[in-house]
């Protein structure tokens, strides 16, 4: 091939890959505007319905009602917060809430994590069998199956009791699922070397399996407890009054009955219930980015 077709070609190439490179940076640039457009859709989402509430829970029951809807109250109504406090025994709802979501967390993440174990590295007949029980289990919503707890706890006497709350509900198919998957992660070599160190299941669970496990058991107790905190159903089918009655069912004894619902201390007990939930959210999300870049670290 002489110089002057070598030329020739080089300068055919040269624009042509130079127009590729534009593309694909234009290509680039709207995926990424995409992404972030798509994440600030997501965050007016979740973030609009809470600024809502608490920009409500700050209103009088005129500026509540008022048309248009105004976004910042006109005058800040912090009476609100007494009142969410002093009409209804919120205190009493919060101690309730705490003891159950305590209790059934507590529970539910041992059970959780000692089942997938089990399922994982100990042998034993049926083994498959009990994964496909629980698998079984994740599909069946918990609305049906409250008819026949409830007969079997109204039986037992249970009924406006702690215990009466808690122990239907400490069923764990959804933490065994998310820590056996987990478990079966963990590399191989590391249990071998353990075993062959001499480790028996309680040292290989503590010493091995847990400390590598971090992330995903905050990810499981975050889940568990936002879930517990949450839970209305069944504490409102078996409480008869505050004694034992969490936070959700305190919520519906701030609205009034009289046709027309004050909003503003419905809308303050709702923040202050909150409160406690994202504080233990808070805290457990910065130890599980902790575990997430200690382990992208250490390799």
């Amino acid at each position: 091939m002489t110089a002057g077709a070598v030329r020739e070609r080089r300068s055919t190439e040269v624009p042509a890959t130079a127009d590729a490179a534009r593309d694909h940076r234009r290509r680039e640039a709207l995926v990424t505007a995409l992404g972030y457009a798509a994440m600030v859709a997501v965050l007016v989402t979740v973030a609009l319905p809470l600024y809502w509430i608490v920009m409500t829970s700050f209103k009088d029951r005129p500026d509540i009602y008022t048309l248009p809807v105004t976004w910042w109250p006109g005058t800040f109504h912090p009476e609100n917060y007494a009142e969410a406090t002093t009409s209804v025994p919120f205190w009493t709802f919060l101690r309730n809430s705490v003891i159950i979501t305590g209790v059934l967390s507590a529970v539910k993440f041992t059970l959780g994590v000692l089942s997938a174990y089990g399922l994982v590295f100990l042998r034993f007949p049926g083994k498959n069998v009990v994964f496909l029980g629980i698998i079984a289990a994740l599909m069946v919503p918990n609305q049906i199956t409250v008819i026949s707890n409830y007969a079997l706890v109204a039986e037992w006497g249970w009924r406006n009791s702690f215990h009466g709350i808690i122990v239907p509900l400490a069923g764990v198919a959804f933490g065994t699922f998310l820590m056996r998957n987990h478990f079966l992660s963990i590399p191989t070599e590391i249990i071998e070397a353990a075993r062959m160190d001499g480790a028996g299941h309680a040292r290989l669970l503590w010493r091995v399996v847990l400390p590598v496990s971090g992330p995903t058991m905050v990810a499981f107790a975050i889940i568990t407890v936002v879930t517990e905190w949450n839970e209305y159903l069944w504490p409102f089918l078996m409480a008869d009054d505050a004694s034992v009655a969490p936070l959700p069912i305190g919520l519906t004894q701030l609205q009034n009955n009289d046709g027309l619902t004050d909003w503003g201390p419905v809308m303050a007990g709702t923040v202050l219930t909150m409160l406690p939930i994202l504080a233990v959210f808070l805290v457990l999300q910065r130890h599980m980015i902790k575990g997430l870049t200690s382990g992208a670290v250490k390799g």
